[in-house]
């Protein structure tokens, strides 16, 4: 019985995956993972990158839209099942922002930052509800949060309290989206080493500095999350709903137990 369960688990051949912002750092890895496993997967940001994620002979299908607009969002989740007739996972990854020291944040750079954190990834999931919830097989939606949803995030308020929303939208969907056979889960993601946090950081240095101070003494790599995806949209997971999944290399650890050491 329990080989039966596992044989292919992680197989998502036939099955149609949308990944916001999946075309570079921590989203191009979402979308290679899932061509890896056998899935089409369908990919959109603003703006086209000069290589589209890949594996093998096969690459992802690029589509362009602004997720931070609920009437594009729609646009978005319709041209996908125009093409491939269905929709099995959604990935909220789309998100990000600048450090902004709060006092000065302007209003409409926080209005921004909220939009694509919290807002885009319900407008998404309200799009894919209205394909999901058709299906004999309903769907999964991952949203991608962070660490700065769970703990202090000075110089990106707004983007921490985003992703704590998100969280809560999470837990929120999962509950009313249940009985549609929809699952929504939320990752709650640390440190990882794309190109940008390589140049946010300080280079590779930098980047090695911070891993060390990690528990299992490296950052995360986008493969890291991809992975955590992957499980969530399975039917390894088909009874995980409403959860946080922390993919972080056991957390940051306080700054007190060094001084401490120190004094």
């Amino acid at each position: 019985m329990w080989g039966s369960q596992l044989d292919g688990a992680l197989d998502f051949t036939g099955k149609v995956v949308l990944v916001t912002g999946g075309v570079s750092g921590i989203g191009a890895g979402i979308s290679t993972r899932f061509l890896q496993a056998g899935a089409t997967v369908v990919a959109c940001s603003r703006r086209a990158p000069a290589e589209l994620p890949r594996h093998g002979e096969r690459t992802v299908d690029y589509l362009s839209g602004d997720v931070r607009q609920a009437a594009e969002c729609r646009s978005l989740i319709e041209r996908v099942v125009a093409k491939h007739g269905r929709l099995d996972a959604l990935i909220n990854n789309a998100g990000g922002s600048a450090e902004v020291p709060s006092a000065d944040a302007d209003p409409a750079l926080t209005e921004k930052i909220i939009q694509l954190n919290l807002t885009a990834p319900f407008f998404m999931s309200q799009a894919a509800y209205q394909v999901m919830h058709q299906q004999p097989t309903g769907g999964s939606i991952v949203n991608i949060s962070s660490v700065s949803a769970v703990r202090a995030s000075p110089w990106s308020a707004a983007y921490g309290a985003a992703k704590a929303g998100l969280v809560n939208l999470t837990e929120s969907l999962a509950m009313e989206w249940g009985p549609k056979n929809i699952r929504v889960n939320a990752l709650i993601v640390g440190l990882v080493a794309t190109p940008n946090s390589l140049t946010h950081y300080g280079g590779s240095e930098g980047v090695a500095r911070i891993g060390e101070m990690l528990p299992l003494r490296r950052m995360g790599e986008p493969q890291d999350v991809a992975d955590a995806c992957l499980f969530l949209c399975s039917p390894l997971a088909a009874y995980v709903s409403g959860a946080q999944l922390a993919v972080h290399g056991g957390g940051e650890k306080p700054i007190f137990l060094d001084l401490a050491r120190r004094s």
